[in-house]
């Protein structure tokens, strides 16, 4: 599958969000810090997905993000699609040029019936499933508890 880093860290990044914009919006050193993922990549991934109408910035002290719409109204794949991944499992483009010499391939069909069934499967999980989920739950209260204690250190 050719999901790379950027789509994982996004939906990871936009899960943490989903979780913490309760007490208004999150700054992106606090997602970096919980999810282990470096500031520069989260603001190259956030500046995507501000322009993909999937967060909205707040400027000024006390600044960061919030989702646009609800938790509810958000899928993994809108996600994905908007830091400009994609789901395809090959090279082979949807009108079949460039799979061998620009014409199809013998496996072309097969491939892009595995695409779109994954990105069907991606479309119909929202955000707030994943929020609801016991074990997602459970590692975002893990995380939120490991950042406190280091925060308590210093």
């Amino acid at each position: 599958m050719r999901l790379t880093t950027k789509g994982r860290y996004a939906v990871t990044a936009i899960l943490d969000l989903a979780f913490h914009q309760e007490e208004g919006p999150v700054s992106l050193a606090a997602i970096s810090e919980r999810q282990g993922i470096s500031l520069s990549y989260l603001e190259q991934l956030f500046s995507k997905l501000r322009r993909n109408d999937v967060v909205v910035s707040t400027r000024g002290p006390g600044g960061g993000y919030t989702l646009k719409n609800s938790p509810e109204e958000l899928s993994v794949s809108t996600i994905i699609m908007a830091v400009d991944e994609s789901v395809k499992m090959s090279v082979c483009d949807s009108g079949g040029e460039g799979c061998q010499n620009e014409h199809r391939c013998l496996t072309h069909d097969l491939w892009q019936d595995l695409s779109n069934e994954i990105k069907g499967f991606l479309d119909g999980i929202t955000l707030a499933e994943m929020m609801n989920n016991k074990r997602v739950k459970e590692v975002s209260i893990r995380q939120d508890s490991i950042c406190a204690d280091a925060d308590a250190a210093a």
